[in-house]
């Protein structure tokens, strides 16, 4: 991971952060962290928040759809040994593999939690919006209000 040197608004609401090899930062995993450990604290510390590689077409689509019903996810992009280096545990303690493509919520990258719990890919997401519980999901962990 790298360390958020500086930061600018982006025309679809979203934030662009230029980074630098620090671990300064608090989306930063420390050397005193393991990776899992910084995952962990990061999913934690985060409402909305997804795990992605570098130019992840599928995050780039959550994001969108994220913000669509007003919500701007952190957005963490993992190197390819923190990718593979271990398992992610949601806070209900559910085990999720990070490694490999994840377009349908099968433990991959990208990977949306909402709240502490791992909500899957861009096939969950689509599917979670589409049967009409995502926006009432994002009012439960504080991130949308009823208008």
């Amino acid at each position: 991971m790298q360390g958020v040197l500086r930061y600018g608004q982006l025309s679809d609401g979203g934030v662009r952060l230029e980074l630098t090899p620090t671990t300064t930062s608090p989306l930063a995993i420390t050397v005193a962290e393991s990776t899992e450990m910084g995952i962990q604290r990061l999913i934690c510390e985060n409402p909305v928040i997804i795990f992605s590689r570098s130019s992840c077409y599928m995050c780039h689509v959550m994001k969108r759809l994220l913000s669509t019903v007003g919500v701007h996810p952190t957005i963490i992009e993992l190197d390819e040994d923190e990718i593979s280096a271990f398992t992610v545990h949601d806070v209900a303690g559910t085990n999720h593999h990070v490694d490999g493509e994840g377009g349908g919520g099968r433990g991959g990258v990208p990977a949306l939690y909402i709240g502490g719990t791992s909500i899957g890919g861009l096939e969950s997401l689509v599917a979670l919006h589409l049967s009409g519980h995502l926006v009432s999901k994002l009012m439960e962990v504080g991130v949308l209000r009823k208008n």
